[in-house]
């Protein structure tokens, strides 16, 4: 397992910290490698009942490492993200995320596949994949039109625009909005209260609130054959060359 995923099983709940805080958590695909890994390992283990996930420091996540998909770019389903994708869509434990800071791209598009979401409120959100060239993945094409309705999610997946934890709170991405130092804490209360519950009760519960998976599965594959074009394609190098040479892309000389 990569140095920069920490995943630790213990009393019912395995907890997965994306530990790289020096890069604000930003995730390649080694990391979303080990994180399908523990997720899967903990799928075979009847003792874990809960899975909590959170980034180190104040930052959830920044969204992937564009560095590592510029050197890396996933050009298959059999892609560690896309693996990663699958094992939270299928996982059958209660997903709960501890989000601080910053949740952009698959920071803010994974937390529409958890259960309980307690975010700072200091937290920002963004999708930002129409800048990169890209688009919206993991079923959040249809999963944030579902949660926000058609004409917010526009703003926020074609404009790229910004929402806070309040706003994420109404759209109902976000469970509970507390203060920053409370997210993590908060977080655990939650393990604690669900860890209390009966287990085949909580299991039926969560699987009954899940949308369907198999149709959700064929709709981030769809997205998926979209973002490995993208990938491949004059708009994302422009908007990568553009970010690592800290410049405004221009976008009219990939017509």
């Amino acid at each position: 397992m990569t140095d920069y995923i920490r995943s630790t099983r213990q009393d019912g709940l395995l907890e997965i910290v994306i530990d790289r805080p020096e890069r604000r958590n930003a995730i390649t695909g080694e990391m979303y490698g080990a994180m399908a890994d523990a997720i899967r390992a903990a799928e075979d283990d009847g003792d874990i009942r809960v899975i909590l996930l959170r980034g180190e420091g104040d930052v959830f996540t920044a969204g992937n490492d564009l560095d590592d998909f510029v050197s890396n770019p996933p050009d298959g389903l059999d892609q560690p993200v896309f693996a990663f994708m699958r094992s939270v869509l299928t996982s059958s434990k209660v997903v709960v995320a501890a989000v601080s800071g910053l949740a952009i791209g698959i920071g803010t598009t994974l937390l529409l596949h958890c259960d309980l979401v307690v975010a700072g409120r200091s937290t920002r959100f963004k999708a930002p994949f129409v800048d990169l060239g890209l688009v919206p993945e993991f079923g959040s094409s249809r999963l944030l039109p579902q949660a926000m309705g058609r004409r917010r999610a526009a703003r926020h997946l074609l404009l790229s625009e910004e929402f806070d934890a309040p706003a994420a709170e109404i759209f109902g991405i976000v469970s509970q909005v507390v203060d920053d130092d409370q997210v993590l804490e908060t977080a655990h209360k939650y393990v604690r209260t669900l860890l209390a519950k009966p287990p085949a009760a909580l299991a039926r519960t969560k699987k009954m609130l899940a949308p369907d998976a198999d149709e959700l599965a064929e709709l981030i594959k769809y997205e998926a054959g979209f973002l490995v074009e993208g990938l491949k394609g004059p708009e994302f190098a422009e908007a990568a060359d553009a970010f690592f040479n800290k410049r405004k892309p221009d976008f009219s000389k990939t017509k």
